[in-house]
């Protein structure tokens, strides 16, 4: 019967891992235009996976970020671009 709960208990520990790095998380949105260069977290600009960002900053390439931290970074990146 333990053994069963632990099984049961780790395919559900897993599960929601998966699927809060997938979704990322809870108070995360998609921040846009914050990626460095391979550090995407999904697709966009025709590519399909994380980690194929061409280049840094590019306003189509996301990371997953509290809206706080997101931000945050987006004023950084402008202030790098305005100079």
């Amino acid at each position: 019967m333990k053994k069963i709960f632990l099984m049961i208990l780790s395919a559900v520990f897993a599960f929601s891992s998966a699927s809060f790095a997938m979704g990322g998380g809870e108070g995360k949105i998609k921040c846009k235009g914050v990626a460095k260069k391979g550090q995407n977290d999904c697709a966009a600009n025709g590519h399909a996976c994380a980690g194929y960002a061409k280049k840094d900053y590019d306003p189509n390439e996301w990371v997953y970020k509290s809206e706080e931290v997101c931000k945050e970074l987006q004023k950084k990146v402008a202030q790098l671009q305005s100079k």
